[in-house]
C-alpha cells in the first residue's frame, strides 16, 4: 500500500501529500545524491497533528516522496501557479531550483504516467472515496490539506513567507464563511503571521475537491516550518516550539468545523 488511512467519526478529512520520504530503490541511481535526503518533504506534519483524533477527524497519509511524485499536481501536469516557478507532477528540480536527477536519469513520458498510476491514483482514489463516505454519513465534508515549507526559498517565493498560509482557492474551494473562521482564529491569536488567499491558495488538491455547492469544502494550510521545527538539516523536530503552535492549529481545524456544521444547520 502507498499511504495509509485512518477513518474518523467527523466530517473531517485531513490529507498530508508531502510527508512521504520513501524512494523506491530501483529509482534511486537516477537521483542526485543529495535527492535521497528528500530535504522538500513537508516533515513531522504527522507528529505536529497528533491531535486529529480528538476531533474524530479522518487522516490520510502517502509514503513515497514528493521527488516521486507530487499529488498535490494536477494530472496532465498544468502548472498551478503560472508565471512564478512550479514543481511538476514528477518533479525534476529541488525547491533551490537545482536539478534532482543525474543528467539523462529525468522520468520518460512513460514513466510519468506508470507512476501517476502506481501512487497518484491510489491516493486520489482513496481521497475521494474517503470524502463521499463522510458526506454520506453527515451531509457535507471538509478537507483539510496540510502542509508545511521553509520560510525563505527564492526559486519559489520573494521575501520570507508569513508563518500561516491559509487557501482556498481565492474563495472558490470553501464556503467564505470557513475560511474566515479559520483566519479570525488567527487574528485572535495574534502572535503568528497569517495570510488569506496569499502566495499559497490551494495546489490541486484543494481546487480539485472543493466544491462548496456540492457541501464539499477544502482549506489548505502551508505553515512555516520554523514554528515548530529545524529549517535546515537534519529538520529537527523542536517540541519546545510545536507546543505554542499545536493550540492554535487545533483551535483553527475546530472553528472550521463549527462553521461548516452552521453552515448547514441554517
Amino acid at each position: 500500500m502507498t499511504y495509509t488511512l485512518h477513518r474518523g467519526t467527523a466530517p473531517l478529512l485531513v490529507s498530508m501529500p508531502h510527508i512521504g520520504t520513501e524512494i523506491p530503490p530501483e529509482l534511486q541511481a537516477n537521483y542526485v545524491p543529495r535527492a535521497l535526503a528528500v530535504e522538500d518533504t513537508d516533515w513531522h506534519l504527522a507528529r505536529l497533528y497528533e491531535g486529529l483524533p480528538a476531533l474524530g477527524a479522518s487522516v490520510l497519509q502517502p509514503r513515497t516522496s514528493r521527488y516521486v511524485i507530487d499529488l498535490n499536481r494536477p494530472p496532465d501536469d498544468a502548472p498551478m501557479y503560472p508565471g512564478a516557478s512550479n514543481t511538476e507532477l514528477c518533479p525534476t528540480r529541488f525547491f533551490t531550483g537545482d536539478a534532482l536527477y543525474q543528467a539523462g536519469c529525468e522520468p520518460t513520458a512513460e514513466e510519468r504516467l506508470r507512476r501517476r498510476e502506481a501512487y497518484w491514483q491510489p491516493y486520489h482514489t482513496a481521497l475521494a472515496t474517503e470524502l463521499a463516505r463522510i458526506q454520506a454519513i453527515h451531509g457535507y465534508a471538509l478537507l483539510w490539506d496540510a502542509h508545511s515549507i521553509r520560510s525563505q526559498i527564492p526559486w519559489l517565493f520573494e521575501g520570507r513567507l508569513p508563518g500561516l498560509n491559509i487557501g482556498t482557492a481565492s474563495g472558490q474551494s470553501a464556503d467564505t464563511s470557513i475560511a474566515q473562521a479559520v483566519a479570525s482564529v488567527c487574528e485572535k491569536n495574534g502572535q503568528v503571521s497569517h495570510v488569506l488567499n496569499g502566495r499559497f491558495k490551494g495546489g490541486f488538491i484543494t481546487r480539485h475537491y472543493g466544491a462548496p455547492a456540492k457541501r464539499v469544502h477544502a482549506v489548505q494550510l502551508e505553515m512555516c516550518q520554523y514554528l515548530y521545527m529545524q529549517e535546515t538539516a537534519p529538520f529537527a523536530y523542536d517540541a519546545a516550539q510545536a507546543s505554542k503552535i499545536q493550540p492554535l492549529l487545533q483551535t483553527m481545524l475546530a472553528a472550521a468545523l463549527q462553521a461548516c456544521q452552521e453552515l448547514y444547520a441554517r
